[in-house]
């Protein structure tokens, strides 16, 4: 399998494993929605980590496969591909990805799927489909200018150019650099914190968050005050605030 998921201490692993640079040919994208969405499913996932290996995170979309392909072929697939990395963004539960290496073109959208990006020093990331003479394809111009601005992402976009891990912190592509060697442990501990917390404030959170972004501020606010409201009617509240009350703050154990 070109995609597996390993689950461990309440944390899901989505290893991509397509020697030697991962490169995300149609099989894969297929496989990377399928297991993301058995991630979503699954209690036994309470985060998730997105992983290509100590070498490489993704170096990109299968420029083989796609140069085969006509129009019309890409017509019928430009939505498979961008379901499968929707997929991985709306996944109800922390994601995390661990970059390390090449991550470019679809490598980059891949990332920018997740709630929080931990790079190693020796990660270069970009957009370079322009120098194809394409533009990104499987979310690249939105999450990306969402992320960082839309006067950074067309820099990113338009030159076609990769940023080292440094620079990639600065533009905030990433969120953390730490030495290559300790990226997955890094994303693990992280996404294994947040796999012991209140799973459904969790999911309320991320959807507040990534809803308020994809619409108007008025109907972020209401997404947000019926989970609020709503989130009084869980166990996890009320452990939560039984804690804080007989024992202070955080130390509540959940569920």
């Amino acid at each position: 399998m070109t995609v597996n998921l390993e689950v461990a201490e309440g944390v899901g692993t989505l290893r991509l494993d397509r020697p030697p640079m991962n490169a995300l040919d149609v099989a894969t994208q297929d496989r990377l929605k399928e297991l993301a969405e058995e991630a979503t499913r699954r209690e036994d996932v309470r985060a998730v980590v997105i992983y290509g290996g100590e070498k490489v995170f993704a170096a990109g979309a299968d420029i083989k496969e796609m140069q085969a392909m006509d129009h019309t072929a890409m017509i019928l697939r430009a939505r498979a591909l961008q379901d499968s990395f929707t997929a991985v963004a709306r996944i109800p539960k922390p994601v995390v990805a661990a970059v390390t290496g090449y991550a470019l073109g679809g490598g980059c959208e891949l990332a920018l799927c997740a709630d929080f990006r931990i790079a190693g020093e020796n990660a270069k990331l970009g957009q370079p489909e322009i120098l194809l003479g394409l533009i990104p394809g499987a979310g690249g111009t939105q999450r990306l200018a969402r992320l960082i601005g839309p006067s950074k992402a067309k820099d990113l976009i338009f030159t076609g150019r990769q940023v080292k891990a440094d620079e990639a912190l600065g533009l905030g592509l990433v969120d953390r650099v730490v030495p290559a060697a300790e990226v997955y442990e890094a994303a693990h501990t992280w996404a294994a914190k947040l796999a012991q917390g209140p799973a459904i404030a969790l999911r309320a959170a991320k959807e507040s968050i990534d809803t308020g972004l994809e619409t108007d501020i008025e109907t972020g606010l209401a997404v947000e005050r019926n989970w609020f409201a709503g989130l009084f009617a869980t166990e996890d509240r009320e452990r939560g605030m039984r804690s804080f009350v007989e024992e202070g703050p955080g130390k509540a154990k959940f569920l």
